[in-house]
């Protein structure tokens, strides 16, 4: 009995350090990641069933320092196509509409995202008919880490920038719809005109992995800009300008940036 009971703790043990073995926290930072995407696609499919739409688009832009636009969500309804921008950052978003930077706890840097959703807006809408470029709306959608310290017209439905949580976008979506029908008796897109457009938008989005690459590499590039904030290339939380420097500058972090958390887990 004795024997069995030891073979019985030896492989409990054994199982744990397995596990512990097979966690690595990128793999951790690919299911934050999983988990905020799902959380997104539950809000759209709560839309209802005249819209349509797509996720994680990539278009060409000549406009664009990549020369491509990396689009989070496109949304099409009968009153409006709404193109979303997902941001990630942790701590109190201060910010304009005049502004070209806005800023996260008033210290870390980062690009103003309606500018950064105009130049996806422009994108899109010169794959299709131009009579359909009034009706883009720009939504930015950040995560319940946030807190907005913004413009408040950007949180007033009847403007066409709104800055929104991830848990309530289908809520706005579904209010910015409903002032559009009362300010629009018929709808702005039929049932055809909806599904050509979702049809244009499906393929002209490119799925080469080498050009992705590239893409990202051309992002990764504008993070040692000091416009923009340095951010963990583990839990995306933002980091100092002193962290970001002792990174940069450390060879085994490989042109990385990582929390002080994550530091540890590269050596």
């Amino acid at each position: 009995m004795l024997l069995f009971l030891n073979f019985l703790k030896k492989q409990k043990t054994e199982t744990h350090s397995e596990k512990a073995r097979t966690t690595n926290p990128k793999q951790v930072a690919v299911r934050k990641g999983e988990i905020g995407e799902y959380k997104i696609d539950i809000q759209l499919d709560q839309l209802s069933k005249d819209c349509r739409y797509l996720s994680d688009l990539l278009i060409k832009n000549p406009k664009a320092k990549s020369g491509y636009s990396q689009i989070d969500h496109v949304v099409l309804t009968p009153y409006g196509i709404f193109v979303i921008e997902t941001k990630n950052y942790q701590g109190t978003i201060y910010g304009g509409k005049d502004r070209k930077t806005w800023s996260v706890n008033g210290k870390f840097k980062m690009m103003n995202p309606f500018i950064q959703n105009y130049g996806h807006i422009k994108a899109l809408s010169s794959l299709i008919d131009q009579k359909y470029k009034e009706f883009f709306v720009s939504l930015v959608s950040f995560t319940k880490r946030a807190t907005f310290k913004v413009d408040l017209d950007f949180r007033k439905i009847q403007s066409n920038e709104l800055i929104v949580y991830d848990i309530e976008l289908s809520e706005f979506i579904h209010r910015k719809v409903s002032v559009l029908k009362i300010k629009h008796k018929e709808p702005l897109l039929s049932e055809r005109e909806i599904s050509v457009i979702y049809d244009v938008f499906l393929n002209v989005n490119i799925k080469d992995p080498a050009i992705k690459r590239a893409h990202e590499q051309a992002l990764k590039a504008d993070t040692t800009d000091t416009t923009t904030q340095a951010t963990c290339s583990i839990c995306n939380n933002s980091v100092s300008d002193k962290v970001k420097s002792y990174c940069l500058s450390n060879q085994k972090f490989n042109g990385k940036i990582y929390c002080y958390e994550h530091q540890k887990d590269v050596y």
